[in-house]
């Protein structure tokens, strides 16, 4: 094993480790960035985002080995949909990327990955889940969520009404506004569990493993990590 190797495998078993010691308000995320660094490590030489804003979480420069394409990670819940992040920045996408998505179940104390599946998205397909949605159509939705002249419960009241009008209701990528007591105000998306197999990998099995493997490695898991917890939220 080269020194590198050497060093990237250790990190990772570090951060292993600190996940068990993690408080629980930090553990019960932990099972994402713990993924993340397991797949950048493993497959991307060790790759740092510069900024975690960055459109891409590995952009296609630092992809050699599996045609340049960018990469988003996504941890999630096995059945649950995969959320996706900002709507707008979302529906902006016109590249081929890779979209590689770690499904987990929790167990006690920690989360099981159970299925990783990477998942390659033409830019004419992602187009195609979006359906008659535009970009005004989101800006306007994406307006109605930021507007502070509202009340937060209106503001979420007239966000749910909207939702679940045309033309967001014949787009298969949900709207998902989060308006927030705390003074939140956000638009993103998600992707439904079985929109991923049927209509983006159905090739793929989707089916829960104990060992579940990307691109011929196993994921060392499992990762100390609590069950979330709704009741503070708004």
């Amino acid at each position: 094993m080269s020194a590198t190797r050497f060093l990237a495998s250790l990190r990772l078993i570090i951060l292993l480790w600190c996940s068990a010691l993690a408080a629980p308000a930090q553990e019960v995320q932990l099972h994402g960035v713990v993924f993340e660094e397991w797949i950048r490590q493993e497959f991307f030489d060790g790759y740092e985002p510069a900024s975690y804003t960055q459109k891409w979480d590995i952009p296609g420069a630092a992809n050699r080995r599996f045609r340049g394409l960018p990469v988003n990670p996504k941890a999630t819940k096995y059945g649950s949909a995969i959320g996706l992040g900002d709507a707008l920045r979302q529906y902006d996408i016109a590249e081929p990327f890779i979209l590689l998505l770690g499904f987990w179940q929790q167990d006690g104390a920690v989360k099981r990955f159970v299925n990783i599946t990477p998942v390659t998205i033409h830019p004419e397909t992602w187009r195609m889940l979006w359906g008659p949605v535009t970009r005004a159509d989101l800006e306007r939705f994406d307006a109605l969520v930021k507007d502070r002249g509202l009340d937060y419960r209106e503001a979420r009241r007239q966000a749910q009404a909207l939702k679940r009008e045309y033309p967001f209701t014949e787009s298969l990528i949900t709207l998902n506004p989060k308006v927030g007591s705390s003074g939140q105000r956000r638009l993103q998306c998600s992707l439904r569990f079985s929109y991923v197999f049927d209509l983006l990998a159905s090739h793929a099995d989707r089916a829960a493993v104990d060992h579940p493997m990307l691109w011929g490695v196993a994921f060392p898991g499992p990762v100390a990590s609590a069950a979330r917890s709704f009741a503070d939220e708004p």
